[in-house]
């Protein structure tokens, strides 16, 4: 657990000196988004290209590991809804609550961190995990709180869906990728050179992103952010860990590095959903705040846990 967690720190020093960079107002907001805009547009973008462009389809997609990690999802992102209705909040709130507790910051951490600590071939079951938390609940969030306002699921809302997944840099990258590799061609040299060097900048300009942006949020309501990191944290890991291990035969190497996943703190694209709907905001912020502050540890623990498996 040591020799890993000495592993780990860099990854998370480099969110510490974004923090503080932040914090310190060294770098403006603006200068902050500008940042987020080239890692999430160039640097992750051409890092998830150079990779699925050299795996195939059939390395990245496997129905069981697909339905185990939903399965799992599920299971969690139901706890936390009714927990959230128990207490009585809005339909909308339980959403984003339950969406707290399933997705992780599988782009801006878990790519660059997991394909670094176990290798390329961790590579494909990660950009899995990655599709579908963007595609299928970034959607059901959408259509929940959308449902709860309006009382109906529009066509219109179901065509801004597909809009904006078609404008996700990270699923159009995943896509040409694998389009590219589906040909059998090799990415000419130049090509392969020029994502190599700008996706070597995702690593840590995502890491110094995420923890620059960690700098403008606040921990109000800890209560509900603490239960919500603990289902991030802890329990969803384990729910996946179940359902990969236990009920669906997902290969090996590639249940462990969905539980790894899963033991990412939350996403940051659940607060600009809930910012953008204006349904609980600082709740997700405080989420954000505790989990990621808290998964140094988690993420040390599983990966300390698959390397000795």
């Amino acid at each position: 657990m040591i020799e890993v967690l000495i592993r780990v720190l860099p990854f998370f020093a480099l969110i510490g000196v974004g923090y503080l960079s932040g914090r310190s107002r060294f770098l403006s907001e603006e200068g902050v988004a500008g940042i987020t805009k080239f890692v999430f547009y160039f640097a992750l973008s051409a890092m998830l290209f150079k990779f699925a462009s050299n795996l195939s389809l059939g390395e990245i997609y496997s129905t069981p590991f697909v339905l185990a990690y939903l399965t799992a999802c599920t299971t969690v992102y139901i706890l936390a809804f009714v927990v959230a209705k128990l207490r009585r909040v809005s339909m909308a709130e339980a959403a984003v609550e339950a969406q707290c507790a399933v997705c992780g910051n599988t782009g801006f951490l878990g790519v660059p961190l997991l394909i670094a600590l176990l290798g390329p071939k961790a590579a494909g079951p990660e950009l899995m995990v990655l599709t579908i938390d963007m595609i299928v609940f970034s959607s059901v969030i959408t259509l929940m709180i959308t449902a709860a306002r309006e009382g109906r699921v529009s066509l219109g809302v179901l065509k801004v869906l597909v809009v904006g997944l078609l404008k996700n840099p990270m699923i159009v990258s995943m896509a040409l990728g694998l389009a590219w590799s589906a040909t059998g061609a090799a990415v000419p040299r130049p090509v392969n050179d020029f994502m190599g060097i700008l996706g070597g900048a995702a690593t840590p300009g995502a890491l110094f992103a995420i923890g620059a942006s960690l700098a403008a949020r606040s921990a109000e309501r800890v209560e509900v952010a603490a239960w919500l990191s603990f289902c991030k944290l802890a329990l969803h890991p384990a729910a996946v860990a179940v359902a990969a291990l236990m009920i669906f035969p997902v290969e090996r190497f590639a249940a462990h590095v969905m539980i790894a996943a899963a033991s990412l703190p939350v996403a940051g694209n659940t607060y600009i959903l809930a910012q953008h709907y204006g349904v609980a905001p600082q709740r997700v912020s405080a989420s954000i705040l505790i989990s990621t502050a808290f998964s140094v540890l988690t993420v040390s623990g599983v990966i300390a846990w698959i390397v000795s498996a």
